[in-house]
């Protein structure tokens, strides 16, 4: 029995889960980041060693996206203005881990569902519900990028203000919070780029698996 409300729930979570999984790239690989200590020369411009940077590093994001940790920077020094913009970024952090979770346990519930005959799911436009969370998560990287390519400062300033109402503990001075000496504008660009780069290709896999037909094994007795 095909059912609408399901298929469109399903649109929902994969459209989320998609989101949330590209916007951890930047947060779970560490790697991304080490990569960008000697590209970006921080060892020379900041005066830190690489293990000085890389130390700071691990224990921010161990703050950030482990429980229980306390706030730390390393042997960088942090002011209480700081560590707060940390803690409003841990809340969302968390945002978007527990809607990865919840929109893996629906979309993966629903395909079992699915899978075992409980439901069917409806092809609106004859297309398979992937087909428009592809599109929706296409569009989206696709005009946030646009916007951003053309004054990244000014997308930057303006993700804060949206995100942070009424804040300004993200303006870090480099001499009080020297963890931004290490955190350059370009690192956060390429972030950016990394979790629109991988919303377009899980879109474009999606798109593909939405208009691909399923192969049917034709019965000799049915051919004519």
């Amino acid at each position: 029995m095909k059912n609408k409300i399901l298929t469109i729930l399903f649109i929902i979570s994969l459209t989320f889960l998609a989101i949330t999984v590209s916007i951890g790239l930047p947060i779970y690989f560490r790697f991304f980041y080490y990569l960008h200590i000697n590209a970006l020369d921080l060892p020379n411009s900041t005066g830190y060693d690489y293990q000085t940077i890389k130390c700071a590093f691990d224990e921010m994001m161990n703050y950030l996206t482990l429980p229980g940790v306390p706030f730390s920077t390393g042997d960088l020094a942090f002011s209480p203005s700081g560590a707060s913009h940390f803690a409003d970024c841990k809340k969302l952090f968390n945002l978007n881990l527990i809607v990865l979770i919840i929109s893996f346990v629906i979309t993966l519930t629903l395909i079992i569902l699915e899978r075992k005959k409980v439901f069917s799911f409806y092809k609106f436009f004859n297309k398979k519900p992937c087909f428009f969370s592809g599109i929706i998560n296409l569009v989206l990287p696709l005009t946030i990028g646009a916007v951003a390519s053309i004054n990244f400062n000014k997308a930057f300033t303006i993700f804060h203000k949206i995100f942070f109402p009424g804040k300004d503990n993200w303006q870090f001075s480099p001499y009080k919070d020297e963890i931004i000496k290490v955190l350059p504008q370009e690192f956060f660009m390429n972030s950016a780029i990394l979790i629109g780069a991988g919303l377009v290709i899980i879109s474009i896999i999606f798109i593909i698996l939405g208009v691909k037909k399923n192969r049917k094994t034709k019965n000799p007795i049915d051919k004519t």
